[in-house]
């Protein structure tokens, strides 16, 4: 009897458990309910700029492509590449045997006209005489008048020589001064403050200047660099001229260089890109229709001690809008946008969702401004672990459902 009791007692308590198990189950996967735990940001203060991001390159304010306007062998070049030159200062020599001998032959011209033009204001003073002597005997009958007529023509005539040695002696005066200006150009000077960026004509080279100037090297002013920055076509209109700019470069993305915007080229660069079969993309100029279309924005910028170089690539920013010290939240936390433009954000308040009705400023597209409707320290729900868990559901089972209407 003993046993048997046993084995009751056994069963029962085995019974107890089962059903304690079973009502744990169900109450888990009948009646549990998911609280969420919410992914928060805080309302807090920072500096917000809406500006337009294009690439752009560095150039020299000013460049000069410094040529040679006569011909001959590069005997001396005085300079070397980098050099910092002043206005005037003697760059290089082109040997000036040619032009010497070409303005000795123009003086040789000179002196031969003015030799030839004594020669007839001899014969003109006698012929003067003899016309005088005709007319007084032709006067008193005692010549015949073809005797008169004769000096007459003679003395005209001579003093048309005359006339045509004078301007002769011009244009041969003319010759003279080209030929010593040819000299001059022989000596080849900088015209303008700057830095040698270039050497195209290396000494001993033979330069042959007729149609155009040949050049010989090229001088930038470089304490000022210019900046060419390509804004696209979806960005332009929005650019205005007088707009604060900055850019940093790829030795140096801390550093920010600040100007102001002063002109966008009304005529654009277009510029088409293809994709090759390495994945790389390569750029050329084209109008094609398929082709991106940019504008260059043109700004100014100090270079104190010549730190920036002419060609290197620039990150710049166009700031259109900036706010200081804002109260910000992250625009993923933005809810849908409505009539009045006013936004939804869901604010969490004692582990308690509540929707507020707010209205938003300048975006940097990560932060947005607030202007009125929640107060620093606020907390708005950016997310939770249910969605974030629903999404990963979705992704792994391809249901993603379509993206979230563009806002703005």
């Amino acid at each position: 009897m003993k046993n048997a009791s046993h084995k009751k007692t056994i069963i029962a308590m085995i019974s107890l458990a089962v059903l304690a198990c079973v009502g744990l189950l169900a109450r888990h996967f009948l009646f549990s309910t998911n609280t969420p735990a919410y992914i928060t940001a805080s309302v807090n203060r920072m500096d917000i700029e809406e500006k337009v991001v294009a690439s752009g390159t560095l150039n020299a304010f000013k460049t000069v492509e410094v040529g040679a306007q006569v011909s001959g062998q590069l005997k001396a070049l005085h300079v070397v590449l980098g050099d910092k030159v002043k206005k005037g200062q003697l760059l290089a020599e082109i040997d000036p045997v040619l032009q010497q001998n070409a303005l000795k032959d123009a003086e040789a011209q000179v002196e031969n006209l003015q030799a030839q033009r004594h020669s007839k204001q001899a014969l003109l003073k006698q012929y003067e005489s003899a016309f005088q002597r005709q007319s007084q005997m032709f006067a008193e009958e005692a010549s015949a008048r073809a005797d008169m007529e004769s000096a007459q023509a003679q003395l005209e005539s001579t003093r048309a020589d005359i006339s045509s040695l004078d301007a002769q002696i011009k244009k041969a005066d003319i010759a003279v001064d080209t030929a010593r200006a040819n000299l001059g150009y022989t000596k080849i000077a900088a015209p303008m403050d700057g830095v040698v960026i270039s050497i195209v004509t290396e000494e001993g080279q033979t330069v042959v200047s007729t149609q155009a100037a040949t050049t010989i090297l090229k001088l930038a002013n470089v304490d000022t660099i210019t900046v060419k920055a390509q804004i696209s076509e979806a960005d332009v209109m929005r650019v205005k001229p007088g707009q604060t700019v900055y850019f940093t470069t790829l030795g140096d993305a801390e550093t920010r260089h600040y100007g102001k915007l002063h002109a966008v080229e009304p005529g654009p660069v277009s510029t088409s890109t293809s994709t090759s079969t390495s994945g790389t993309s390569t750029s050329s100029t084209s109008s094609s229709s398929g082709a991106a279309i940019y504008y260059n924005g043109l700004f100014d910028v100090p270079n104190p001690g010549n730190t920036l170089k002419v060609s290197m690539t620039a990150q710049v920013s166009i700031v259109l809008s900036e706010a200081k010290q804002a109260l910000s939240i992250p625009v993923s936390s933005l809810g849908n946008k409505e009539k009045d433009g006013r936004y939804t954000v869901k604010v969490l308040r004692d582990n308690t969702p509540e929707i507020r009705n707010i209205r938003v400023g300048n975006t940097d597209n990560i932060h947005v401004q607030v202007i009125d409707g929640l107060l620093e320290g606020d907390r708005v729900i950016v997310g939770d672990n249910l969605s974030t868990a629903a999404s990963t559901d979705a992704e792994k089972t391809g249901q993603l459902g379509p993206p979230p209407p563009r806002r703005g």
